[in-house]
Parts: C-alpha cells; sequence; structure tokens
C-alpha cells in the first residue's frame, strides 16, 4: 500500500531559533510556529484557532533560521509529520512534530527591507543548497507583446 507524508505550514514563529550542532557537525534547530485559523462557529460568529506546532530543521536549512529566522518572523515550512515516542518514569509519551524539507522566509528584513515588500530566500533540506533570490516588486512588468501586442489592448475587457 502506497503512503504520502506531507505538510506545508504558513506561520509565525513563536521563539528564537537556537542553533546547535550534533557530533557529525550537522546543524540542526528547533523552531515553534503558529498557525492561525479563523471560521465561523455554529453561531455564526468568528472564531479564531491557533495550532502551535513543533518543527525541526537540520542542515544548511537550520543555518539559514539561525542567522534571518527570530520570534514572530512568518514562513512557510515544507515537511513531512514524524512521530517522537519515549518513556519517562515508566510512561509512555509520544509528540507529533514536523521535520522540515523546505524553508521560505517571507516579509521584510528588519530594518533593511522596503515598505514591507516580501523577499524570497529559500534553503532546501537535505543538501547544502540555498537559493537567495532578491526582493520582487509588487506590480510585475509585462512588455506590449504580453499583452497581446498592441499597447493599450486590454481597454476591451469588460471589467
Amino acid at each position: 500500500m502506497a503512503s504520502f507524508n506531507k505538510v506545508i505550514l504558513l506561520g509565525n514563529v513563536t521563539r528564537d531559533p537556537e542553533l546547535r550542532y550534533i557530533s557529525s557537525g550537522t546543524a540542526v534547530t528547533d523552531i515553534g510556529l503558529a498557525v492561525n485559523d479563523r471560521r465561523k462557529n455554529a453561531q455564526g460568529e468568528w472564531v479564531e484557532e491557533t495550532t502551535f506546532v513543533d518543527v525541526t530543521l537540520w542542515g544548511r536549512t537550520a543555518e539559514v533560521a539561525g542567522e534571518y529566522v527570530s520570534k514572530g518572523s512568518p514562513l512557510l515550512i515544507e515537511g513531512r509529520l514524524k512521530l517522537d515516542q519515549w518513556e519517562k518514569d515508566g510512561k509512555k509519551n509520544s509528540k507529533l512534530r514536523v521535520v522540515c524539507d523546505r524553508m521560505q522566509l517571507l516579509g521584510a528584513r528588519g530594518g533593511e527591507g522596503s515598505r514591507g515588500k516580501p523577499r524570497a530566500v529559500a534553503a532546501k533540506g537535505g543538501g547544502d543548497e540555498f537559493d537567495q533570490s532578491s526582493s520582487f516588486s509588487d506590480t510585475p512588468s509585462y512588455s506590449d507583446s504580453d499583452m497581446g501586442g498592441a499597447p493599450g489592448a486590454d481597454d476591451d475587457i469588460p471589467f
């Protein structure tokens, strides 16, 4: 039987990451992510629910998080679920966490961003790949050829 384990989360970091290195020299950090959900209850009132998720980042992704991520930072996380199980004082415990495969930083750098425009910094787990793209503008630039060839070609749109 086939299985599929993929998680995509968008939320805010709940605490500053603490970067550490395991004996093999691999970087690792754990962060908390607060994910909000807003919906109407049975009475028709809006209710906001926050889910707190523990996320583990490895390798270059962990190092990037240690350098660029702080409490309150908005993050997009792609990863997989992992169930941790342990026994303490004869009692079995378990905790579900996300192991990050890809992290996307969102928002402007503190003090450096231009008017809160998003920036893209991606780190991919499992390797040493790191791609830091430049900030992008809110308005894409198109040439006249992208718009059907003639300037003002979109004037016929009825809305």
